[in-house]
C-alpha cells in the first residue's frame, strides 16, 4: 500500500513512517500543507493520512481542494480536536475516517485495513473520459471523435488506471500492483511493452492525450493541448 503521510510534528511523522514501513507500506511523508496538497494532487496513493493543523495550509482546506479536483484517494484525518462537531466537519469535508490524538498505532492500522477492504470505486463506471478520450469499460473500446479501437483486457486495465488518475504521476510500483496484483511476479519490461501498446492505441484514435515518461518514477497521462 502506497501511503501519503502529512504531519507537521516531526517526531510523530518519523515514528509513524517507520511503523507503517514495518507493516510493508510504501510511505511518502511531508510536514507542510502546501507540499502535502501538491503531493496529493499529483501522486497516486492508496491512502492519505492527514493532520488537521498544518503550516501553510490546514488539513481541511487540503481535503476540500483535493475533493474539488476529483481526487478520490481515501483520507484519514489525524487531529487533537475530538469534539463531535469537529468530527462531523472533517467527515463532511471529505474525510473517510477521523482519528483523535493521542491514538494507538494498532488502531490506526485497523482503520487502514478497513479502508483497504473496500471495493475500488472504478469498477462501477461504464465510461471514463479525459481530454478528447472516451473509454467504454464494459466493451473495452477506446474512442476519440469518430475513431475507435478495442483494447485487450490488460491494456484496458492500464487505461482505466490512468483515466482514474489523469495528470498524476503513477509510480511503476503502483501501476504493477494495481494492474497485475501485489503478489504477481512481473518483469519491468512487461510494463514497458504495455505502455508502448497504449501509446500506439492513443495514436490510432488520434487523441491529444499522451503518456509521458517521468524518469526514475513512472508515467503520467497528459493532454498535449494544455
Amino acid at each position: 500500500m502506497h501511503i501519503l503521510l502529512i504531519e507537521d510534528d516531526e517526531k510523530l511523522c518519523e515514528t509513524l513512517q517507520y511503523q507503517l514501513e514495518q507493516e510493508q507500506c510504501l510511505v511518502d511523508s511531508c510536514q507542510d500543507g502546501l507540499e502535502g496538497l501538491h503531493r496529493l494532487l499529483n501522486g497516486a496513493y492508496s491512502l492519505a493520512i492527514l493532520d488537521r493543523m498544518l503550516p501553510s495550509m490546514d488539513g481541511l482546506t487540503i481535503l476540500q481542494k483535493a475533493r474539488q479536483q476529483h481526487i478520490q484517494t481515501p483520507v484519514i484525518l489525524l487531529t487533537a480536536l475530538g469534539e463531535l462537531h469537529d468530527k462531523i466537519t472533517g467527515l463532511d469535508c471529505g474525510a473517510d475516517d477521523y482519528l483523535v490524538k493521542p491514538f494507538a498505532f494498532p488502531e490506526l492500522m485497523a482503520r487502514i485495513r478497513c479502508i483497504a477492504r473496500r471495493p475500488p470505486s472504478m469498477v462501477s463506471q461504464k465510461e471514463l473520459t479525459f481530454a478528447d478520450l472516451r473509454y467504454d469499460t464494459q466493451q473495452n473500446i477506446l474512442s476519440c471523435g469518430t475513431k475507435s479501437c478495442t483494447l485487450s483486457r490488460r491494456e484496458g486495465d492500464l487505461m482505466e488506471l490512468f483515466l482514474h488518475n489523469p495528470q498524476q504521476t503513477l509510480p511503476r510500483s503502483t501501476i504493477l500492483t494495481n494492474v497485475w496484483g501485489a503478489d504477481a511476479e512481473v518483469e519491468d519490461g512487461n510494463l514497458d511493452n504495455y505502455i508502448h501498446f497504449i501509446r500506439r492505441r492513443l495514436r490510432t484514435v488520434e487523441s491529444s492525450a499522451l503518456l509521458k515518461t517521468v524518469r526514475g518514477i513512472g508515467y503520467r497521462l497528459e493532454d498535449s493541448h494544455v
